[in-house]
């Protein structure tokens, strides 16, 4: 029977920082005794003492026998897998190796539009073909929430071929859709549902929390524990259950992706994160939940702002629930955009959010914060909304609300051909009706708008111009100016 209690990783990895000895291996600064001094007033030095390579005592991430293999055996019973990966790489190399593990060349995967740039590249990668659908769409908010069972059914019914279906969930806003409804569909024709559950890692430690994607039938999932649990940042995991998925290929997979000088700092974090919510997971998760509720509602009563919530009606299964920890607040009854009470909050108010779109802020509340965190929050709100407050949208917020928000999405090579194929660069001006050749995605959430196959139309062109004039930007294309665009030549 395994032991939560046990850290066998991290206790390792301090045995060896602590044990006097001449290195003459990898990294360099040997111990932090060649580290330069501004880095070690910044971190100190202890840091750099367990900061060591692939050492006998420490194992093989890439083919785990010793303390690896036995933290991520306690990992696995933690979150709920039969078989649980450490990833060094962020969840990105954890869904770039779903994808890889599961579909070659040629191969149709059905996944939803409002993917992270991570599973583009996993398209890029392996040469899967992407059957896109439209998530369930907020129109009055302006939020993508999940895509539904219906739509995986009709897919998979035009599709019957498609090796994997892949979903976010929750996503960005905290918004789960009907996974188990989608498992089961998924499961009809004997394939693998994916998910990337990367904001979703502490599901599992609250019975107020949402389904964790693994206990409503997913077959794989990655997460960010860095993210949202105890974790340093770029550590994940990845967790598989049932026969659908070949391990061994995930293994393999995860070699092409992963460092092969893994960071034992970050592997060490996830060890110490699991052992951390195995055993005060539920306790940490009720003061979450309760310095979360206790924003949501107070803030609910500024007036001009508003909280995203449950759907008061039922019949939205592309919203089915909510991570209360995560806060999206509308700010645009305050005459202000997203991007506009973001830059107030931080540089005036002391308030940094997760990330800012046109119309909300939103807040990651986690087992970190505290309740002097919820009071400043608080107070930056009730500030920004007596002192910052416009009468009247902006002209550029009126503009906003007429903008057609239909996209038009035409894939016309795969991800992968257009990746790889001749290309050029071209004024903006140029390149409606061309086939697009890099990724484009307005920063945060880095969901794309654009990416490489894709044909190029003036609403997407639009789109992309008004979110980078009212305070976003452009990330993933070549010109971070956004006045041109590679394309397919």
């Amino acid at each position: 029977m395994l032991n939560q209690n046990q850290t066998p990783l991290l206790d390792a990895l301090k045995a060896n920082a602590a044990r006097p000895h001449a290195p003459f291996y990898t990294p360099g600064h040997k111990q932090g005794e060649g580290i330069s001094q501004p880095l070690a007033d910044l971190l100190g030095t202890k840091i750099f003492r367990a900061d060591l390579t692939e050492l006998a005592d420490l194992d093989n991430l890439f083919a785990p026998q010793g303390v690896i293999q036995e933290a991520q055996q306690l990992a696995a019973v933690a979150f709920g897998a039969s078989q649980t990966w450490f990833l060094v790489n962020g969840s990105t190399c954890g869904i770039e190796a779903a994808i890889l593990a599961t579909c070659g060349t040629g191969d149709k995967i059905i996944l939803p539009r409002n993917v992270h740039s991570s599973t583009i590249a996993g398209l890029i990668l392996s040469g899967a073909i992407p059957i896109f659908l439209n998530p369930e769409y907020d129109p009055v908010l302006d939020i993508a929430h999940s895509i539904t069972p219906s739509a995986v059914e009709s897919a998979l019914q035009q599709h019957p071929d498609a090796k994997a279906v892949l979903t976010v969930y929750p996503t960005y806003y905290g918004v789960c859709g009907n996974l188990s409804a989608i498992a089961s569909i998924t499961h009809q024709y004997n394939i693998p549902l994916l998910v990337d559950e990367a904001h979703g890692a502490h599901f599992a430690f609250h019975p107020e929390l949402p389904t964790p994607a693994l206990a409503a039938g997913a077959d794989l999932t990655v997460q960010s524990i860095h993210k949202v649990l105890g974790a340093m940042t770029q550590a994940s995991m990845l967790h598989v259950q049932g026969n659908r998925i070949d391990c061994n290929r995930i293994s393999k997979a995860l070699q092409l992706v992963q460092s092969t000088s893994p960071s034992y700092l970050l592997l060490a974090s996830l060890d110490a994160a699991r052992q951390q919510m195995a055993l005060y997971g539920k306790m940490l998760m009720s003061r979450t939940l309760q310095l979360a509720d206790e924003a949501r509602t107070k803030i609910s009563q500024i007036p001009g702002l508003s909280v995203l919530e449950m759907p008061r009606l039922e019949g939205s299964p592309g919203f089915i629930a909510l991570d209360k920890t995560r806060l999206t607040v509308t700010v645009s009854g305050l005459g202000l955009t997203g991007f506009e009470a973001d830059d107030i909050l931080d540089e005036k108010l002391g308030v940094t959010a997760e990330f800012a779109s046109l119309q909300h802020l939103t807040f990651i509340i986690s087992l970190g914060n505290t309740p002097a965190d919820i009071e400043q929050l608080l107070q930056g709100f009730t500030t920004l909304a007596k002192e910052y407050r416009r009468s009247n949208l902006t002209v550029k917020s009126q503009v906003w609300q007429n903008l057609d928000r239909t996209l038009d999405y035409a894939l016309q090579l795969s991800p992968r051909e257009a990746f790889f194929a001749v290309s050029e660069i071209l004024p903006l001006t140029q390149t409606n009706k061309r086939i697009c050749a890099e990724i484009v995605c307005p920063y945060p959430p880095g969901i794309p708008v654009l990416m490489p196959g894709e044909v190029i139309t003036k609403s997407v062109l639009e789109y992309l111009q008004q979110i980078q004039a009212m305070g976003g930007f452009i990330s993933g294309c070549n010109d971070i100016s956004f006045k041109s665009l590679k394309v397919v030549k």
